[in-house]
């Protein structure tokens, strides 16, 4: 098995959080708090799972990065 490098975490952790941004973004549009109201998003409640969906998913990769990142140089 290859190793993961304590830089992968570091694009790992980048990457979930943002995941988990958009997530938030997409919640918060589902709800007309932000966004223009010509978007798709904009009032619709279905983003608001898919939204959900989106932070799940980005803070499932970012403590999986945060592990990665931290671990002492032991094999996977």
């Amino acid at each position: 098995m290859t190793k993961l490098s304590n830089k992968s975490g570091r694009w790992l952790v980048m990457l979930g959080f943002l995941l988990i941004v958009m997530g938030i973004i997409f919640q918060l549009q589902s709800i007309s708090l932000i966004g223009p109201s010509s978007s798709f998003m904009y009032a619709n409640q279905e983003w608001t799972f898919n939204g959900l969906i989106v932070t799940g998913v980005g803070t499932t990769v970012l403590v999986i990065g945060l592990y990665v990142k931290t671990r002492k140089d032991k094999n996977l």
